[in-house]
Protein backbone atom coordinates (compact mmCIF):
# COMPACT_ATOMS: atom_id res chain seq x y z
CA UNK A 1 0.00 0.00 0.00
CA UNK A 2 2.48 2.32 0.88
CA UNK A 3 4.45 1.48 -2.26
CA UNK A 4 1.41 2.64 -4.16
CA UNK A 5 0.80 6.19 -2.49
CA UNK A 6 4.83 6.32 -3.07
CA UNK A 7 4.50 5.84 -6.74
CA UNK A 8 1.23 8.11 -6.55
CA UNK A 9 3.13 10.93 -5.50
CA UNK A 10 6.31 10.35 -8.01
CA UNK A 11 3.68 10.32 -10.78
CA UNK A 12 1.94 13.12 -9.68
CA UNK A 13 5.25 15.41 -9.38
CA UNK A 14 6.62 13.80 -12.78
CA UNK A 15 2.61 15.30 -14.00
CA UNK A 16 3.66 18.95 -11.76
CA UNK A 17 7.67 19.41 -13.48
CA UNK A 18 6.38 18.14 -16.65
CA UNK A 19 3.79 20.19 -17.62
CA UNK A 20 6.14 23.11 -15.83
CA UNK A 21 9.04 22.21 -17.91
CA UNK A 22 6.98 21.55 -21.02
CA UNK A 23 5.39 25.28 -20.60
CA UNK A 24 8.95 26.64 -19.96
CA UNK A 25 10.49 25.19 -23.42
CA UNK A 26 7.55 25.56 -25.93
CA UNK A 27 6.59 29.14 -24.57
CA UNK A 28 10.56 29.63 -25.13
CA UNK A 29 10.39 27.79 -28.91
CA UNK A 30 7.47 29.98 -29.87
CA UNK A 31 8.48 33.45 -29.14
CA UNK A 32 11.84 32.07 -31.31
CA UNK A 33 9.34 31.86 -34.38
CA UNK A 34 7.98 34.67 -33.47
CA UNK A 35 4.49 34.51 -31.98
CA UNK A 36 3.58 37.49 -29.48
CA UNK A 37 2.82 36.28 -25.82
CA UNK A 38 -1.23 36.74 -26.18
CA UNK A 39 -1.12 33.89 -28.45
CA UNK A 40 1.44 31.81 -26.57
CA UNK A 41 -0.87 32.52 -23.72
CA UNK A 42 -3.86 31.29 -25.03
CA UNK A 43 -2.18 28.26 -26.79
CA UNK A 44 1.09 27.00 -25.00
CA UNK A 45 0.14 28.15 -21.70
CA UNK A 46 -3.47 26.90 -21.78
CA UNK A 47 -2.39 23.37 -22.96
CA UNK A 48 0.45 22.77 -20.54
CA UNK A 49 -1.35 23.78 -17.63
CA UNK A 50 -4.11 21.50 -18.67
CA UNK A 51 -1.16 18.56 -19.46
CA UNK A 52 -2.08 16.59 -16.32
CA UNK A 53 -5.71 16.09 -17.32
CA UNK A 54 -4.63 15.57 -20.62
CA UNK A 55 -2.48 13.13 -20.12
CA UNK A 56 -4.02 11.13 -17.13
CA UNK A 57 -7.79 11.01 -19.19
CA UNK A 58 -6.17 9.33 -22.07
CA UNK A 59 -3.78 6.45 -20.79
CA UNK A 60 -7.24 5.72 -18.67
CA UNK A 61 -9.04 5.91 -21.82
CA UNK A 62 -6.23 3.56 -23.28
CA UNK A 63 -6.32 1.23 -20.44
CA UNK A 64 -9.85 0.93 -20.78
CA UNK A 65 -10.41 2.68 -17.56
CA UNK A 66 -12.89 5.08 -18.87
CA UNK A 67 -14.64 5.90 -15.14
CA UNK A 68 -10.69 7.66 -14.10
CA UNK A 69 -10.78 9.76 -17.70
CA UNK A 70 -14.21 10.75 -16.80
CA UNK A 71 -14.11 11.52 -13.54
CA UNK A 72 -10.59 13.25 -13.50
CA UNK A 73 -12.18 16.28 -15.57
CA UNK A 74 -15.37 16.01 -13.52
CA UNK A 75 -13.81 16.12 -10.75
CA UNK A 76 -11.08 18.78 -11.29
CA UNK A 77 -13.64 21.01 -12.70
CA UNK A 78 -15.63 20.97 -9.25
CA UNK A 79 -12.50 21.13 -7.48
CA UNK A 80 -11.50 24.07 -9.20
CA UNK A 81 -14.74 26.26 -8.31
CA UNK A 82 -15.83 24.63 -5.11
CA UNK A 83 -12.43 23.96 -3.49
CA UNK A 84 -9.80 26.30 -5.54
CA UNK A 85 -12.13 29.08 -5.81
CA UNK A 86 -14.06 28.73 -2.58
CA UNK A 87 -10.56 28.63 -0.51
CA UNK A 88 -9.30 31.44 -2.57
CA UNK A 89 -11.88 33.93 -1.31
CA UNK A 90 -12.33 32.85 1.87
CA UNK A 91 -8.81 34.16 2.66
CA UNK A 92 -9.54 37.09 0.19
CA UNK A 93 -12.55 38.10 -1.53
CA UNK A 94 -12.29 38.38 -5.27
CA UNK A 95 -13.36 41.07 -7.67
CA UNK A 96 -13.90 40.06 -11.07
CA UNK A 97 -13.97 41.66 -14.50
CA UNK A 98 -17.75 41.70 -15.70
CA UNK A 99 -16.88 39.87 -18.88
CA UNK A 100 -16.96 36.64 -17.14
CA UNK A 101 -20.67 36.95 -15.49
CA UNK A 102 -21.84 38.00 -18.88
CA UNK A 103 -19.45 35.93 -21.48
CA UNK A 104 -17.03 33.01 -19.49
CA UNK A 105 -19.28 31.84 -17.14
CA UNK A 106 -22.07 30.90 -19.59
CA UNK A 107 -19.93 29.50 -21.75
CA UNK A 108 -18.34 26.92 -19.24
CA UNK A 109 -22.32 26.04 -18.32
CA UNK A 110 -22.94 25.71 -22.01
CA UNK A 111 -19.97 23.30 -22.71
CA UNK A 112 -20.93 21.72 -19.24
CA UNK A 113 -24.41 21.05 -20.68
CA UNK A 114 -23.03 19.72 -24.41
CA UNK A 115 -20.65 17.24 -22.36
CA UNK A 116 -24.02 15.81 -20.22
CA UNK A 117 -26.48 15.66 -23.33
CA UNK A 118 -23.10 13.41 -25.27
CA UNK A 119 -22.81 11.36 -22.53
CA UNK A 120 -26.64 10.15 -22.44
CA UNK A 121 -25.71 7.64 -24.64
CA UNK A 122 -23.06 6.20 -21.72
CA UNK A 123 -20.63 6.67 -25.04
CA UNK A 124 -18.58 9.88 -25.98
CA UNK A 125 -17.59 8.42 -29.51
CA UNK A 126 -15.00 9.73 -31.85
CA UNK A 127 -17.54 12.01 -33.87
CA UNK A 128 -18.50 13.51 -30.42
CA UNK A 129 -14.56 13.45 -29.44
CA UNK A 130 -13.99 15.52 -32.78
CA UNK A 131 -16.84 18.33 -31.71
CA UNK A 132 -15.51 19.12 -28.60
CA UNK A 133 -11.97 19.48 -29.99
CA UNK A 134 -13.35 21.59 -32.63
CA UNK A 135 -15.15 23.35 -29.79
CA UNK A 136 -11.34 23.77 -27.92
CA UNK A 137 -10.17 25.79 -31.48
CA UNK A 138 -13.32 27.31 -31.29
CA UNK A 139 -12.89 28.77 -27.74
CA UNK A 140 -9.18 29.89 -28.73
CA UNK A 141 -9.90 31.82 -31.44
CA UNK A 142 -12.87 33.62 -30.20
CA UNK A 143 -10.52 34.09 -26.49
CA UNK A 144 -8.02 35.68 -29.32
CA UNK A 145 -10.23 38.08 -31.07
CA UNK A 146 -12.09 38.94 -27.77
CA UNK A 147 -8.80 39.73 -26.02
CA UNK A 148 -7.10 41.33 -29.13
CA UNK A 149 -10.38 43.92 -29.04
CA UNK A 150 -10.04 44.63 -25.51
CA UNK A 151 -6.61 45.28 -25.63
CA UNK A 152 -6.92 47.92 -27.84
CA UNK A 153 -9.16 49.90 -25.48
CA UNK A 154 -7.97 48.52 -21.87
CA UNK A 155 -5.95 45.56 -20.41
CA UNK A 156 -9.13 44.30 -18.35
CA UNK A 157 -9.28 41.07 -19.84
CA UNK A 158 -8.22 37.95 -18.12
CA UNK A 159 -7.54 36.53 -21.64
CA UNK A 160 -4.71 38.94 -21.61
CA UNK A 161 -3.53 38.59 -18.33
CA UNK A 162 -2.15 35.29 -20.04
CA UNK A 163 0.36 37.30 -21.57
CA UNK A 164 2.07 39.13 -18.90
CA UNK A 165 1.99 35.58 -17.16
CA UNK A 166 3.91 34.15 -20.23
CA UNK A 167 6.47 37.52 -20.18
CA UNK A 168 7.39 36.38 -16.56
CA UNK A 169 8.05 32.85 -17.89
CA UNK A 170 11.92 32.03 -17.59
CA UNK A 171 13.50 32.35 -21.38
CA UNK A 172 15.26 29.83 -22.47
CA UNK A 173 17.57 31.10 -25.47
CA UNK A 174 19.13 28.69 -26.50
CA UNK A 175 16.96 26.20 -28.77
CA UNK A 176 18.96 23.34 -27.55
CA UNK A 177 17.71 24.01 -24.43
CA UNK A 178 14.24 24.59 -25.78
CA UNK A 179 14.16 21.00 -27.07
CA UNK A 180 15.96 19.72 -24.24
CA UNK A 181 13.32 21.20 -22.07
CA UNK A 182 10.02 20.33 -24.10
CA UNK A 183 11.59 16.85 -24.75
CA UNK A 184 11.94 16.15 -20.58
CA UNK A 185 8.38 18.17 -20.04
CA UNK A 186 6.34 15.55 -22.29
CA UNK A 187 8.58 12.46 -21.06
CA UNK A 188 7.66 13.47 -17.66
CA UNK A 189 3.65 14.29 -17.77
CA UNK A 190 3.68 10.91 -20.43
CA UNK A 191 5.13 8.77 -17.92
CA UNK A 192 3.95 10.72 -14.72
CA UNK A 193 0.28 9.68 -16.55
CA UNK A 194 1.26 6.00 -16.63
CA UNK A 195 2.67 5.82 -13.54
CA UNK A 196 -0.28 7.96 -11.34
CA UNK A 197 -3.10 5.57 -13.60
CA UNK A 198 -1.42 2.51 -12.36
CA UNK A 199 -0.84 3.67 -8.71
CA UNK A 200 -4.49 4.74 -8.53
CA UNK A 201 -5.62 1.46 -9.72
CA UNK A 202 -3.90 -0.33 -7.12
CA UNK A 203 -5.10 1.70 -4.46
CA UNK A 204 -8.83 1.12 -5.58
CA UNK A 205 -8.26 -2.32 -5.41
CA UNK A 206 -6.72 -2.34 -1.93
CA UNK A 207 -9.38 -0.05 -1.03
CA UNK A 208 -12.29 -1.53 -3.09
CA UNK A 209 -13.78 1.21 -4.35
CA UNK A 210 -14.51 2.25 -8.31
CA UNK A 211 -12.51 3.91 -10.28
CA UNK A 212 -15.14 6.53 -10.89
CA UNK A 213 -14.44 7.33 -6.99
CA UNK A 214 -10.62 7.75 -7.61
CA UNK A 215 -11.16 9.52 -11.00
CA UNK A 216 -13.21 12.31 -8.71
CA UNK A 217 -11.15 12.39 -5.80
CA UNK A 218 -7.97 11.34 -5.60
CA UNK A 219 -6.80 11.80 -9.09
CA UNK A 220 -8.97 15.11 -9.86
CA UNK A 221 -7.57 16.43 -6.84
CA UNK A 222 -3.89 15.65 -7.82
CA UNK A 223 -4.03 17.24 -11.14
CA UNK A 224 -5.45 20.06 -9.61
CA UNK A 225 -2.87 20.97 -6.82
CA UNK A 226 -1.06 22.98 -8.96
CA UNK A 227 -4.17 25.41 -9.59
CA UNK A 228 -4.59 25.20 -5.94
CA UNK A 229 -1.36 26.17 -4.93
CA UNK A 230 -0.76 29.16 -7.33
CA UNK A 231 -4.44 30.33 -6.32
CA UNK A 232 -4.06 30.08 -2.57
CA UNK A 233 -0.24 32.41 -2.19
CA UNK A 234 -2.11 34.54 -4.92
CA UNK A 235 -4.87 35.05 -2.24
CA UNK A 236 -2.20 35.45 0.62
CA UNK A 237 -0.33 38.04 -0.95
CA UNK A 238 -4.01 39.80 -1.86
CA UNK A 239 -2.76 39.82 -5.43
CA UNK A 240 -5.75 38.39 -7.42
CA UNK A 241 -4.41 38.19 -10.68
CA UNK A 242 -5.08 34.20 -11.12
CA UNK A 243 -9.23 35.18 -11.16
CA UNK A 244 -12.30 32.96 -11.75
CA UNK A 245 -11.80 33.69 -15.30
CA UNK A 246 -8.63 31.98 -15.57
CA UNK A 247 -10.48 28.91 -13.10
CA UNK A 248 -13.20 29.12 -16.04
CA UNK A 249 -11.13 28.80 -18.50
CA UNK A 250 -9.13 25.95 -17.21
CA UNK A 251 -12.89 24.17 -16.64
CA UNK A 252 -13.74 24.60 -20.48
CA UNK A 253 -10.33 23.78 -21.53
CA UNK A 254 -10.67 20.14 -19.55
CA UNK A 255 -14.12 19.10 -20.58
CA UNK A 256 -12.89 20.53 -24.89
CA UNK A 257 -9.52 19.43 -24.96
CA UNK A 258 -9.07 16.73 -22.23
CA UNK A 259 -12.12 14.94 -23.23
CA UNK A 260 -11.93 15.75 -27.16
CA UNK A 261 -8.43 14.37 -27.41
CA UNK A 262 -8.71 11.42 -25.54
CA UNK A 263 -12.44 10.13 -27.02
CA UNK A 264 -10.63 10.80 -30.35
CA UNK A 265 -7.76 8.38 -29.61
CA UNK A 266 -10.19 5.41 -28.03
CA UNK A 267 -13.75 6.38 -27.61
CA UNK A 268 -15.17 6.36 -23.65
CA UNK A 269 -17.80 4.17 -22.60
CA UNK A 270 -19.40 4.43 -19.66
CA UNK A 271 -19.72 1.14 -17.68
CA UNK A 272 -22.82 0.36 -16.26
CA UNK A 273 -24.44 3.18 -18.25
CA UNK A 274 -24.67 6.81 -17.81
CA UNK A 275 -27.24 6.65 -15.35
CA UNK A 276 -27.01 3.68 -13.29
CA UNK A 277 -23.17 4.50 -12.77
CA UNK A 278 -24.02 7.74 -10.55
CA UNK A 279 -22.34 10.04 -13.37
CA UNK A 280 -25.28 11.85 -13.57
CA UNK A 281 -25.10 13.19 -10.48
CA UNK A 282 -21.66 14.21 -10.66
CA UNK A 283 -22.51 16.18 -14.02
CA UNK A 284 -25.41 17.99 -11.80
CA UNK A 285 -23.23 19.07 -9.41
CA UNK A 286 -20.16 19.95 -11.96
CA UNK A 287 -23.34 22.36 -13.04
CA UNK A 288 -24.51 23.38 -10.53
CA UNK A 289 -21.08 24.65 -8.56
CA UNK A 290 -20.16 26.33 -12.02
CA UNK A 291 -23.52 27.93 -11.61
CA UNK A 292 -23.11 29.15 -7.91
CA UNK A 293 -20.21 31.76 -8.94
CA UNK A 294 -22.69 33.36 -11.79
CA UNK A 295 -25.22 33.48 -8.80
CA UNK A 296 -22.93 35.48 -6.62
CA UNK A 297 -21.65 37.53 -9.10
CA UNK A 298 -24.88 39.03 -10.07
CA UNK A 299 -24.58 42.19 -8.11
CA UNK A 300 -21.20 43.49 -8.05
CA UNK A 301 -19.11 40.88 -9.55
CA UNK A 302 -17.45 40.24 -6.30
CA UNK A 303 -16.88 36.48 -4.67
CA UNK A 304 -17.22 37.57 -1.13
CA UNK A 305 -15.56 35.64 1.64
CA UNK A 306 -19.29 34.43 2.87
CA UNK A 307 -19.83 32.76 -0.99
CA UNK A 308 -15.89 31.06 -0.42
CA UNK A 309 -17.32 29.64 2.70
CA UNK A 310 -20.89 28.03 0.34
CA UNK A 311 -18.16 26.67 -2.29
CA UNK A 312 -15.94 24.84 0.72
CA UNK A 313 -18.96 23.64 1.94
CA UNK A 314 -20.53 22.63 -1.21
CA UNK A 315 -17.22 21.03 -2.24
CA UNK A 316 -16.47 19.53 1.84
CA UNK A 317 -20.83 18.07 1.11
CA UNK A 318 -19.58 16.54 -2.24
CA UNK A 319 -17.08 14.40 -1.10
CA UNK A 320 -18.70 13.40 2.08
CA UNK A 321 -21.30 12.34 -0.32
CA UNK A 322 -18.89 10.15 -2.55
CA UNK A 323 -17.19 8.74 0.48
CA UNK A 324 -20.72 7.68 1.43
CA UNK A 325 -21.42 5.92 -1.74
CA UNK A 326 -18.35 4.00 -1.93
Amino acid sequence: MLLNLAFFVIGFLMLYYGASWLVKGSSSLARNLGLTPLVIGLTVVAFGTSAPELFISVVSSIKDKSMIAVGNVVGSNICNIALILGLAAFIHPIKSNSSVFRRDIPIMLGVSLYLLLISLNSKIGRLEGASLFGGIVLYICFNYYIALKESRQELKSDSVAFAHAVEEIEYLTSKTRQIVWITAGIIGVVVGAEILVNSAVAIMKVFNVSEKFIGLTIVALGTSLPELATSVVAALKKEMDISIGNLVGSNVFNILSVLGAASLIKPISIPGGFINSGLLVDYLVMIFVGFLPWLMMKKNCIITRKDGVILLVCYAGYVAYLILKA
